[in-house]
This record gives structure tokens, sequence and C-alpha cells, in this order.
């Protein structure tokens, strides 16, 4: 039965890969707004099929421009986050050159950040700007890399030098920063725990079709996606100062929903 199910899976998704990617090209090309929409239609397809069930705790700031910061454990956060609104993400160079996912990653329009090289990273930041000056809303993780998914790694507060420069072209003068937490939860209806949570954690030093077959196999994982309470980033904000405030916050929302209760 489980290679019955991962055959329909994968017959599916083809299926509606074959249909749904050569129009998001296409509007990628000429830039209609519809690639901003298509993606959360394909994410929600691809984690019914995974038996990733999604469950949203909170609301989603309305007020934009919005950035969005998340703790990152998973490529499967990438598949979570586009399945519960219609986002982009800010990632590293490095993701643009992964087997299958950097591909994925360029059609949905990401933003990769050449850390090494500030004058790209000037130019970077200031389409990041652009583009949530525009309504459309940027998936920040600001670890910097994938943890074990049992808790929120140093917080990088450089990587919010993009909400900075996104005040001059923000009509009210702000930029709304909220934190988010993605939390898997259970497997198979049974609490993940340390234990069994490896099993959705993708730190990095574990090959991606390995991981990515286990994630097939196992055909049931429960996830929280909390939406925290959004900081206003105004000129003459601290950068420090926000970043230790959202990553407090997410820290919270991550125990509350992987531990029961909040971090003093």
């Amino acid at each position: 039965m489980t290679w019955l199910r991962i055959g329909c899976a994968a017959v599916v998704i083809c299926a509606v890969s074959a249909v749904m990617l050569p129009l998001q090209i296409l509007c990628l090309r000429f830039d209609w707004k519809l690639r901003r929409y298509l993606p959360r239609y394909w994410h929600r397809i691809v984690c019914y099929w995974l038996g990733v069930r999604i469950h949203v705790v909170g609301k989603m700031e309305t007020s934009r421009p919005l950035m969005l910061a998340s703790n990152h454990s998973s490529w499967l956060d990438i598949l979570v986050l586009s399945a519960v609104a219609d986002v982009s993400f800010i990632a590293k160079s490095e993701v643009r050159d992964w087997p299958i996912f950097g591909q994925f990653a360029q059609w949905q329009k990401s933003v990769f950040v050449e850390r090494e090289q500030k004058r790209k990273t000037g130019e970077q930041v200031n389409e990041i700007a652009d583009r949530m000056a525009d309504g459309e809303i940027m998936v920040l993780f600001p670890e910097g890399t994938t943890s074990d998914g049992n808790r929120l790694l140093e917080v990088k507060s450089s990587l919010f030098g993009a909400a900075a420069a996104a005040l001059p072209k923000a009509p009210d003068a702000v930029v709304h920063v909220q934190p988010v937490a993605v939390a898997y939860t259970r497997v198979h209806g049974t609490p993940m725990g340390r234990y069994y949570r490896p099993l959705t954690a993708w730190p990095g030093d574990i090959e991606l079709v390995p991981h990515l077959k286990g994630i097939v196999q196992c055909g049931a994982i429960d996830v929280d996606v909390c939406f925290g309470e959004a900081v206003d980033y105004r000129a003459g904000t601290n950068r420090k100062e926000v970043s230790a405030t959202i990553a407090r916050r997410i820290r919270n929302l991550l125990a509350s929903r992987l531990l029961g209760r909040e971090i003093a």
C-alpha cells in the first residue's frame, strides 16, 4: 500500500506540474501577477499528496509591506509556508544550485543573496524592497541555515536590512515584520518528540534524496504554522532590537507547539 500511495502521489504531482509549471514560467517571463498565486495551489497539492497536514495558528498580518521571519529546519518549510500564503523567499545564493529545489525556487522568483559580494547584495536588497513595496510578501529565514527542528538557532540581525531598505518605499513609512514558527508535531498521529523530529529536519549534513524518500514514505506528518505579533519597523528603529524581539517571539511560538509552554 505504501508504494501504491507513493506511485499515485508521483503521478498526480507530475500531472499537475506538467500543467502549472509552463504557465508559471510564462507568467515569470511577462511578470504577470498570476505568478504570485499559482505556487500556492501547486504547493497545497504537493503537501496533500505527501501526507503533510498543515494547521494554522493565529493570523497573518494584513498590513503591507510585510516580511515574514521564520525558523528553518527543512526544505519542507518551503512547501508548507508556500501552501499557506502567496510568498516568495529570501535565500542564500547556494540554494540556486541545489538539485530540484533550486529550480523550483527560481520558478517562485526567490531572491538569492550573494552575502560575500557587497555590491550584488545591495542590488538584491533593493529588489526585495521594491517587491515588498509592491505588495509581495517576502519570507526571511534569519538563522541563515537549517536547525534540528527542536530549537531556534542564533538570529542574524544583518538579514533584516531588507526591511530597513523598504522603508522609503513604504506608503506609511513602516514595514511590518511578523514572526512565524513552523513546528513539526506529529507523525502518524503520534507526538513526534526529539527522537522522531529528524524525520522532518534537514540540517544540511544529510543527503537530499534519502531525506526526501523518507518524507514520501512516511505519508502522515502534522505541522503547525504559528503567526505571532508583528513588529513595526520604522525610521530610527534599532535593527538589533527588532532582531531580538522577533527571535524571542519565534522561540515562544515554537516552544508553545513543541513543549506546550512558552520560554521565559
